[in-house]
């Protein structure tokens, strides 16, 4: 099967996983171009730093709206695109919803409760909800039909180490040494880590040379990120907070946990060690306390109300020329967020995530450089 282009939706500079990205988002849209995708488009702050099936549904709605996309490629540890399908419709059923609803009236945890609940109704989706990556999966074709989106689902499976694995010690290998191509396929916490650890060279084995080329100009320029900052600037901004009622999530309790635990925690893994209980995953938290360090509330939309594009190679501006999109669509923010209405509140909210990211660089960067992007064109064939 072959495609004539390659489209991502890439994070901005809050992830999913509720936590500020190592890199700007131009940096990573550099390297994905340089990787061999053709067309890149952000996926707005608000809308990354949610659960993942927000998250999924942002980034679906995304390529949708584009009008020219016909596949949506996502990672699976179990690349079962039928099993897939059967455990998101199950999710969707009010059946679920039912059980899943009396499970947590019992106080079972919620990621436990819904994979119990699942598995009861669809035998096998409890294990496949036991897998981040199949999590994801199974949300983007939830937000397929939700979308009433006519692009095909490609489960893709996830080779190499595992989520969150950790690298075997010291072992960086060069491309040729035997066994290095099974060892090239790390976890991105992984290589987090060891770039901490260990500097760029860490990378060498693990991505394609012309995005280290980046990474190394990125890490040359001080834009990675330097976790005393951002802990120190989450928690200045926390404490000088009043109320934590309007924040995004924060309800059952959780805005007299936060304010209770922004008092004493000396630092932002300190604070989530502090809110942790069982009920809610880790994830959860983390995005909560990045909600009310960056003002987020219930008020924003929930989906994209634009398109803003990163980069492209030659392919990619056909792409562009091809697109039918249903949403308005340009590489500038500063463009989009004129539009007024819906697009300027999530503008300003995601420079606001783009800002503070900025600030917590090892070389600090100024402030609006969202607004004023450039956008990368790529100069190769295809």
């Amino acid at each position: 099967m072959g495609y004539g282009a390659v489209v991502c939706a890439v994070s901005p500079s809050v992830v999913q996983r509720g936590q500020v990205a190592v890199l700007p988002a131009g940096v990573r849209a550099d390297a994905a171009l340089a990787g061999g995708a053709d067309l890149v488009i952000e996926i707005p702050a608000p809308c990354a730093c949610r659960s993942a099936e927000g998250f999924a549904l942002a980034g679906t709605a995304l390529l949708n709206g584009l009008g020219c996309v016909d596949t949506l490629a996502f990672g699976a540890e179990t690349p079962d695109l039928e099993q897939i399908r059967r455990v998101a419709r199950t999710l969707e059923s009010g059946a679920f919803r039912a059980a899943l609803r009396r499970a947590l009236d019992e106080g079972v945890p919620l990621a436990a409760a819904r994979a119990r609940t699942a598995e009861a109704l669809c035998p096998g989706a409890g294990a496949m909800l036991d897998q981040p990556n199949n999590i994801l999966a199974v949300d983007y074709c939830r937000a397929l039909a939700k979308l009433g989106s006519s692009m095909e689902p490609l489960a893709l499976g996830r080779q190499g180490a595992g989520h969150d694995a950790a690298l075997e010690p010291e072992e960086t290998p060069a491309c040729g040494d035997t066994g290095a191509e099974q060892r090239r396929y790390a976890s991105a916490s992984a290589l987090r880590r060891a770039v901490r650890g260990r500097g760029i060279k860490a990378l060498a084995a693990y991505v394609p040379p012309a995005c280290l080329a980046r990474y190394q100009a990125a890490w040359d320029a001080g834009l990675w990120q330097d976790e005393r900052a951002l802990s120190t600037a989450v928690l200045s901004r926390l404490r000088a907070r009043h109320s934590f009622d309007d924040v995004r999530g924060a309800g059952e309790g959780l805005a007299n946990r936060l304010a209770g635990a922004v008092r004493t925690a000396p630092t932002l893994e300190a604070l989530v060690e502090a809110l942790k209980t069982k009920r809610y995953p880790t994830a959860r938290l983390r995005r909560l306390v990045l909600d009310a360090a960056l003002g987020y509330t219930g008020s924003l939309p929930v989906l994209p109300p634009y398109i803003h594009v990163l980069g492209a190679s030659r392919a990619g501006l056909a792409v562009l020329r091809a697109a039918r999109p249903a949403l308005p669509l340009d590489a500038s923010l500063a463009a989009l967020s004129r539009r007024g209405g819906p697009c300027a509140a999530m503008a300003a909210a995601h420079c606001a995530a783009e800002d503070l990211a900025a600030l917590c660089c090892m070389k600090p960067q100024p402030c609006g450089t969202a607004y004023t992007r450039k956008f990368t064109v790529l100069e190769r064939e295809g």
